[in-house]
């Protein structure tokens, strides 16, 4: 199946806290898109790995997306190498998306930087024609999306564009609290996360009250680049 996005996270929810509401926009506009996480976040410390994959498989369902893979790398411990590279090259041919979304290049948790280059990493090599791969037992073509964006996280990274998601802020917010294990629950017995607190969601709601605020639209989500953006017109900005 090609899709004509794929968004990357290094932990389920990643994706859902960074990209939802463009997510979900994109998928309404008739995109395909797709998410794949890279690990199934067993470090968490709340909930649990199967716990999350059946979060996960909730969100995919609030947002419609037309695929949900993990990959199964060890939370925490994966690295930017050629066998991870390779895993994820794998993928990019599967898919051939035009456009990938990934993590943030710096965060507060290390998977988050090092998921954002190995993603990039690999979406380069993905077009070399002498990196061979197979999926199935066949042959994969050589594949290189044409745009890799990365969503922003924990840290207030300035945007180098955002996108309105003024009628997707509450899919959002019910594809993030799919993961009921994550966050604020004040019947839960479990440890306290920076991301549990009463406040947190508050305040991703906050950033895109205030990203939106910043170009005249009601929320907005931000992205950063790797290469210089361009336009057609200079009416194509809203």
């Amino acid at each position: 199946m090609k899709l004509d996005i794929l968004v990357f996270g290094a932990h389920p929810d990643d994706a859902e806290l960074g990209a939802a509401g463009t997510i979900a926009k994109e998928v309404a506009n008739g995109k395909k898109v797709g998410i794949i996480d890279l690990t199934r976040g067993e470090l968490g410390t709340r909930g649990s790995a199967e716990i999350r994959d059946k979060e996960a498989e909730e969100s995919k369902g609030i947002l419609g997306v037309a695929i949900r893979e993990n990959m199964e790398f060890r939370d925490g411990f994966f690295v930017n190498d050629e066998k991870h590279q390779l895993e994820i090259i794998r993928m990019i041919r599967k898919y051939q998306p035009e456009i990938v979304l990934c993590n943030a290049i710096d965060d507060r948790h290390i998977d988050h930087a090092k998921g954002s280059e190995l993603v990039s990493d690999s979406c380069f090599l993905s077009g070399l024609v002498k990196i061979e791969t197979q999926f199935e037992g066949m042959p994969q073509e050589k594949w290189r999306p044409k745009s890799v964006y990365h969503y922003i996280q924990w840290k207030n990274l300035t945007p180098d564009f955002v996108v309105d998601i003024s009628n997707f802020m509450e899919r959002k917010t019910e594809a993030i609290l799919a993961y009921s294990s994550q966050f604020h629950d004040p019947k839960s017995k479990e440890p306290e996360t920076p991301i549990s607190s009463k406040t947190f969601i508050e305040s991703v709601r906050y950033r895109a009250q205030d990203l939106g605020r910043l170009v005249g639209v009601d929320y907005a989500e931000g992205f950063t680049v790797e290469r210089m953006l361009a336009v057609e017109s200079l009416d194509s900005l809203i």
